[in-house]
């Protein structure tokens, strides 16, 4: 099982890994630590892969969102999971990109397959958060709206960590020219975030600089960005661009969390 941890949240009050592929019983295009209930994968796998994590992790299985894209935080105070048999998940998982907590023991868990999942604590707190941040999450704020619900139950922004997990790098991320104007509209300087493409009119878009540097503008100092691109380790991480320029008609999710001891 592949699980990378940043040194800015290694604490005796927080446990969290960025879980790569390996370590997992689902097959096929799954293969193999699989842990997004809506990619297409069997439910038992799923469910069993949550549960390894959540074991590595010394929890319960994690919760995860029914994710949007959006900037939506969510406050969490109890757990809720998955069935083990086949459900309305919609029902019982709410919506939204970013969650945060100060209840010790519920492991808050990040779906992944090319975006960048950020994972947040404040120790003297005791409070944690996490969030995915794909491009349009990044942009319209979701950064702001987690470390906002995580001062809302205390914690301080000149005491965050803030860890950002392995995602797809600039190299593998080229966009149109309609990706790049929506950038900078909304500001000037994010043009010194995109390169030349390999394609003409075309550019090549530094998804986890943006984030960082959303984390600093906010008022985090304490950022640690963990290296890996999910699209160029095919062995490591799961990747929907790679599984798209493939052909391929399904892809999974690594997951990254974090909990309270």
């Amino acid at each position: 099982m592949l699980i990378l941890t940043a040194d800015n949240l290694k604490t005796p009050a927080v446990a969290h890994g960025f879980f790569g592929r390996t370590g997992g019983v689902s097959e096929g295009l799954y293969a193999a630590l699989n842990c997004g209930p809506g990619s297409g994968d069997a439910r038992a796998h799923v469910i069993e892969n949550r549960r390894r994590v959540g074991e590595a992790l010394g929890a319960a299985a994690p919760v995860t969102l029914g994710q949007t894209h959006s900037a939506t935080a969510v406050t969490v105070t109890a757990p809720w999971r998955i069935g083990e048999v086949p459900a309305d998940d919609a029902k019982t998982i709410p919506p939204g990109d970013a969650m945060v907590t100060a209840v010790p023991g519920i492991a808050l868990g990040i779906l992944t397959a090319d975006c960048a999942p950020i994972l947040f604590a404040d120790a003297e707190a005791r409070v944690i958060g996490a969030a995915h941040a794909g491009w349009k999450g990044a942009l319209t704020g979701v950064v702001e709206a987690t470390l906002a619900a995580m001062a809302a139950l205390g914690a301080q922004r000149a005491r965050i960590a803030a860890a950002i997990g392995p995602c797809i790098s600039q190299q593998n991320y080229e966009v149109g020219p309609e990706f790049r104007d929506r950038f900078v509209g909304a500001d000037a300087g994010n043009a010194r975030y995109f390169i030349a493409g390999a394609r003409t009119g075309h550019d090549r878009f530094d998804l986890p600089a943006y984030v960082a540097a959303r984390l600093r503008d906010a008022g985090v100092d304490r950022i640690e960005r963990i290296a890996g691109c999910t699209y160029a380790r095919d062995a490591d991480f799961f990747s929907f661009r790679r599984a798209t320029h493939r052909g391929e008609t399904a892809y999974g999710r690594e997951i990254s969390a974090i909990v309270l001891r």
